[in-house]
């Protein structure tokens, strides 16, 4: 009988390149090296091709054995997909949901949906994460969660728009901005400190609305923006819902820029495999749609 390769030795496969070698392999699989080691025989064997050869003490992948590798992560990718998908199945309800939301959502409204959702689902936990432009489209690719709220939707997903949350660029009262006796140019930004937010994700590829300013200052949440423009520390541009209510008590002034005061980001809710969510996953995504965005342009008079 034809020898076929199981997915525990394309696991093997995958560990060896991903850890640089057998011993680091063995160790994130729980197996022995001498266990790993065999696997790897048993593709080269199966498939009549050397997969990997030995460089000094370093064992590195043939151009077959990188082929392999990438087949092999989808296959394996496609595997777990399935399993996950029986599991659920199984379950009928999914007792964990994971949601990345990007912060240009005020974290109060998304609680609120949140609170709703627990009373239909008492017993499915949900996780959380609070990111950042590209951290997001991160969680998505890397299928760390079930859905996500962001501004972009990557390459091979579909997301659903959802809203559009206006930026407000603002500035403490006494800001040197605010003394100018004309309209604020894009040259007069550069001078001044400008509070950034910090992409999350992991290799940090988007920078929206930094101004160029000589001096900047990159912070990885917005209220620690926020605080830091109250203490007059430098000007941002930041989600409305963050800003209003200062604004109205007077603890913010609103930038007297020549154009560009109010940005508009666009959100997506998009979900990493419609075809396996689970009913509490569907049902928050609905609750999300419906809710969100009027709980997010709530109380939208300027001040």
């Amino acid at each position: 009988m034809e020898a076929k390769v199981t997915l525990e030795q394309w696991r093997a496969l995958l560990a060896v390149i991903d850890a640089g070698g057998y011993a680091k392999a063995a160790e994130s699989l729980g197996k022995s090296q001498s266990a790993v080691s065999y696997a790897i025989q048993q593709i080269e064997a199966a498939l009549g091709v050397a997969v990997f050869e030995l460089q000094g003490r370093r064992a590195v992948a043939t151009p077959a054995g990188d082929l392999l590798y990438r087949r092999a992560r989808h296959l394996l990718d496609e595997a777990e997909r399935l399993e996950l998908a029986a599991s659920q199945l199984s379950a009928r309800v999914e007792p964990l949901v994971r949601m990345a939301v990007d912060l240009l959502v005020p974290s109060d409204a998304i609680l609120q949906c949140l609170g709703t959702f627990a009373d239909t689902y008492p017993n499915t936990r949900i996780e959380l994460y609070e990111s950042v432009l590209s951290g997001t489209e991160e969680a998505l690719v890397q299928r760390k969660v079930d859905l996500a709220i962001g501004s972009r939707v990557p390459p091979g997903f579909f997301g659903d728009f959802l809203m559009s949350v206006s930026m407000l660029g603002v500035t403490s009262p006494d800001h040197p901005l605010q003394r100018f006796e004309r309209k604020v140019t894009y040259e007069d930004l550069r001078h001044y400190r400008q509070m950034v937010i910090r992409d999350s994700g992991t290799h940090r590829r988007h920078s929206e609305g930094w101004q160029e300013a000589e001096q900047r200052w990159t912070v990885s949440h917005a209220k620690t923006s926020l605080e830091a423009v109250r203490k007059g520390l430098g000007y941002a541009w930041l989600p409305e819902a963050y800003v209003i209510d200062d604004i109205r008590a007077g603890r913010l002034r609103l930038l007297p820029v020549e154009a560009g005061l109010e940005r508009q980001a666009a959100t997506y809710l998009t979900f990493t495999d419609r075809d396996i969510a689970g009913p509490a996953t569907r049902y928050l995504a609905q609750l999300l749609k419906e809710q969100l965005p009027g709980l997010c342009s709530a109380h939208r008079e300027r001040a």
